[in-house]
Formats: structure tokens, C-alpha cells, sequence
């Protein structure tokens, strides 16, 4: 059309019109093309975006230059650009749901090589226009918060736990991970998705359960890796936002310390005869539940009391609570052919410690030696079974079921892992995560609405909802039903009271 016009009429239009009357008429009858071939092209617009060749990148382009001239002309393209990006990453999650459940890596990459595709796309064909920058934006958001992931899932939550347990997988020790300048480009990627998390709370609590238990099991791939997602995260969401990860940071360190003096402490007095280290970690900043209690066995009791005695001469008035659940060791064998070290933990160290004085016992007598809970002790067990340590002669373990050394043990590895989380362990977990992400959900949508009304003083319903809303929307999208709930606690608490004849209005109470 533009070539049309240039040499069919721009030469003899300025014979009969001024310049301002030949732009207007330019205008005229580009509007007019674009209104009659409207279908025709927009009809070539979803094989244009399916092909993605050189060609159609370039229909792409002309078909961009051309709508561009005439007023609101691009806004129907957006919104096709929109629904057919959505519609890829719905089918893309979908062919590899089975797997992506289980798999993080699956499910980041799958929404990775959407987005970059498309992303590509915006950028050379729509020369990164801003409209169609926010329309890929808006697909992505869609179809990463919904899709059929999170429906199986029943969890519109799911996309941030999986983008966390992806990150736990590039930040974890392990023989498959990438080199220095990989891992940079990775978290980046992983960046990419986490900004079209609508739930980023969700994201914080798990990814700092992970970092929490790398931190503590020293299973990290590096420090440098770790505070460069931590700089990332505080980059996009605030100070706030990462303020606990970076306080975990702290703990370790000072702990490293801490270890250091002790060991000075017991070169001037009497030595310990097993190698001992500790962490001790601010409980406001670190993700761990209070360990059950236990009966701690004899070989340990001595390193227990001599860092509690040490630990209380430094902080006077501090208490320790110590998390039995989260430690480890490593114990020699000498009861089977060949010499093994189990690295197990501290519930395992218990079991395994009490064979010391004998090579049977019922599921009651060492209840009673290790002071262990019944369930607790049950997963201890059935572990040991499994890792084929030890033997029963029942099919179903009880009480009364005695629990034999296995003499005949072998392994081919010298040094055996037996410190493996359970599966309903994990699952336990997982639960009580998204617990404690709607309790504290809770609290930030009654101290939003605090802020909101001591500011006000007097607000009416809508337009409370609506700003509470404005202001989480950051960090996750509250619903209204919860904020509804919330504006009943504080009523009952008496921040708020409704006033008298305005059902709909309420008003602070200071």
C-alpha cells in the first residue's frame, strides 16, 4: 500500500492539493484498507506466529508497520498476540504435566522456551514495541499461575513451590552441576519466570526451607552462588523480602567462629574424644520447627553438656533449644565383615548407638532407651530395614517385633548415605509449608488494613478491599473472601468498628 501511494499519487497530489490536504488524504485511505482487509490480515496472523520463519517475521513486521499508522490499528494484534501466547504455554505445560509434577526442571525450562521464543519474536518483528512487551507479559503471567500443573495440583500456589525446588536443584551440591558462568545465566532464567509469580510469599517460604537446609547440611555449591540470588531476589522484591535468607548468612558465619573458640576452649582443658561441630542459629530467622525430644545416648551426652557449659559462660541469659532433627554424624562399623562409615542422623545415631550393648531388641526396648516418639521411631526403623542394617522377622513391625543387627551387611560404597528424608516426610513438610504461608497471609492482609484505616480513619467497604489488594498485590494476590474474614478479626479485636447506620463503612478505632 505505502509503495501504491508513493508512486501512483504522491507525484500529482501536490498539483491539486496543499501538503496538509494530501496527509489527510493519506490517512484517509490507509484507514480505509485497514478497516476493509482487516480479516484478511489478521487471518494470516496465527500461521505467521506458529511458523516464526524468516519470512514470516518479516509479513510480521510489514503487518506491524502498516496497523501502526492508523489510530488503536494495533490493538486488536496485541490482543491475538496475548490469547495465542497463553494458548502455547497452556499446550506446552500440558504435554509434559505427568512429569512436570515431579520434575521442577521440566516445568521451568518448558515455560523458559516458551517465553523465549516469543520474546524473540516481540523483539524482531514488533521491534519490542511496549503493547506488545505488556501483552507477552500478561500471557505469561496467565498461563504460568494457571495451568494444567496447577489444577492436578489443585494449587494455584504450585508454579512458585516448583520454581524454588528448580533453584534448590542449581544451588545443591551434586555432580551434575553447571560451571560458574551456566549457573549465572540459569538464575537469571530463573528470574525470568519468578517476576510472573503472583504468589512470590509462596516462593519465599520454600526457598528458604532450601536454603535453610543447605546452609545447615553445607551442601551449598558455593556462598558466591547463594548471595547472588539473594542480591536477585532483594533486587526485584525489596530488602524485606530477603532480610531473613541474609540474617541465615549471618548465623552461619558467626557460627563458624563460635566453632572455633570451642575448639580453643577444649585444647585448654580436656579434649573431646569424637569430632564435634555446631551451628547455633536466631530462631526468628530460620525456618525450623522445635525438635521432639530424645534421650541422648551416652557417647554423645559428654560433647551435649561441655558446649552448653561453654555456650552459657559466653551469653549469659540465652537458652539453647536443640534441633535433634536437623543433625547429623558419622558412625564406624566394626560389627560386619568390612569396615563401613554411616553417615545417618541423629535419631538413626541413636538407634544404631544402642547395638552397642546388644544385637536384639524389641521396638518397645529401644522406645525406652532412646525416649524417641512411637512414630518417630517407626520411620528410624523402617529406614534401617530398608537400608537392609538390620532385620525382622515380622511383616509388619509392632511393638513387640524384634529388630536384629544384620551381621551378613554389605555394600559395595565404603562410605553409605543412610540419611535419606522420607517421602511422608517430605509430604508432611510441604503441607505444613502452605500452613504457615496462609497464617502469615493473615497477618499481612490485618496489618495492611490497619495501615489503611489509621491512615483513613474512616473507609468504606469497596474501597478498602481495593487497596488492600493494591498494596499485597506485590508479594501475592490476597482474596476477598480472607480480607472479609480479616475485617471481622480486627473488628473483634477492636481496631475497627462499623459505624452506626452505614453497614458498609467502617471506621478506626485508635
Amino acid at each position: 500500500l505505502s509503495v501504491c501511494l508513493s508512486v501512483s499519487l504522491r507525484p500529482r497530489l501536490p498539483e491539486y492539493h496543499s501538503s496538509i490536504a494530501v496527509n489527510w488524504l493519506l490517512k484517509q485511505v490507509q484507514l480505509a484498507y485497514c478497516s476493509i482487509r482487516w480479516h484478511p490480515l489478521c487471518h494470516p496472523f496465527h500461521p505467521c506466529l506458529d511458523i516464526t520463519t524468516l519470512l514470516s517475521l518479516a509479513d510480521l513486521g510489514r503487518m506491524y508497520t502498516l496497523c501502526a499508522r492508523v489510530q488503536n490499528g494495533l490493538a486488536r494484534l496485541k490482543e491475538l498476540l496475548e490469547a495465542h501466547i497463553n494458548q502455547q504455554g497452556l499446550g506446552a505445560v500440558a504435554k509434559c504435566q505427568e512429569t512436570a509434577l515431579t520434575d521442577p526442571k521440566i516445568y521451568v525450562l518448558t515455560i523458559l522456551e516458551v517465553h523465549q521464543k516469543y520474546n524473540a519474536l516481540v523483539l524482531s518483528a514488533f521491534g519490542n514495541d511496549p503493547g506488545f512487551v505488556a501483552a507477552l507479559d500478561r500471557a505469561c503471567g496467565r498461563f504460568i499461575n494457571t495451568n494444567n500443573v496447577t489444577r492436578v495440583a489443585q494449587s494455584s500456589s504450585k508454579s512458585p513451590e516448583l520454581l524454588a525446588r528448580y533453584c534448590d536443584t542449581l544451588l545443591k551440591k551434586s555432580a551434575k552441576n553447571p560451571e560458574e558462568a551456566e549457573l549465572e545465566d540459569s538464575l537469571n532464567e530463573v528470574m525470568i519466570v519468578f517476576k510472573y509469580i503472583e504468589d512470590k510469599d509462596v516462593f519465599q517460604k520454600f526457598y528458604a526451607k532450601m536454603l535453610a537446609k543447605r546452609l545447615v547440611q553445607q551442601s551449598s555449591v558455593s556462598d558466591d552462588a547463594e548471595a547472588t540470588m539473594i542480591s536477585k531476589l532483594k533486587q526485584m522484591c525489596g530488602f524485606e523480602y530477603t532480610s531473613k535468607l541474609q540474617r541465615m548468612f549471618q548465623d552461619v558465619g558467626l557460627s563458624k567462629d563460635l566453632n572455633d573458640r570451642f575448639r580453643s576452649h577444649l585444647q585448654k582443658s580436656e579434649p573431646l574424644d569424637i569430632d564435634f561441630s555446631i551451628q547455633v542459629l536466631s530462631s526468628g530467622s530460620w525456618p525450623f520447627q522445635q525438635s521432639p525430644s530424645m534421650a541422648l545416648p551416652t557417647e554423645l551426652e559428654r560433647s551435649y553438656h561441655r558446649f552448653t557449659t561453654f555456650y552459657s559462660s559466653q551469653h549469659s541469659g540465652r537458652k539453647l533449644n536443640w534441633l535433634f532433627h536437623m543433625s547429623k554424624g558419622e558412625l564406624v562399623t566394626h560389627g560386619f565383615k568390612n569396615r563401613y562409615t554411616l553417615q545417618a542422623s541423629t535419631y538413626q545415631m541413636n538407634v544404631l548407638l544402642h547395638y552397642n550393648s546388644g544385637d536384639r531388641f524389641t521396638v518397645e526396648q529401644l522406645e525406652g532407651a532412646t525416649q524417641l516418639k512411637p512414630e518417630i521411631l517407626m520411620q528410624v526403623v523402617n529406614t534401617l530395614l530398608k537400608a537392609k542394617l538390620m532385620v525382622c522377622e515380622d511383616e509388619e513391625v509392632t511393638d513387640s517385633s524384634v529388630i536384629k543387627l544384620f551381621h551378613g551387611y554389605k555394600n559395595k560404597k565404603l562410605k553409605v548415605n543412610i540419611n535419606v528424608p522420607l517421602k511422608a516426610e517430605q509430604r508432611q513438610e510441604q503441607d505444613q509449608t502452605h500452613k504457615t504461608v496462609e497464617e502469615d497471609r493473615k497477618l499481612l492482609i490485618q496489618a495492611a488494613i490497619v495501615r489503611i484505616m489509621k491512615m483513613r480513619k474512616m473507609s468504606k467497604h469497596q474501597p478498602l478491599l481495593a487497596e488492600v489488594i493494591a498494596q499485597l498485590s506485590h508479594r501475592f494476590k490476597p482474596r476477598v473472601p480472607v480480607i472479609k474474614k480479616c475485617i471481622d478479626i480486627l473488628i473483634e479485636k477492636e481496631y475497627l468498628e462499623r459505624v452506626d447506620g452505614q453497614k458498609d463503612t467502617y471506621s478506626y478505632l485508635a
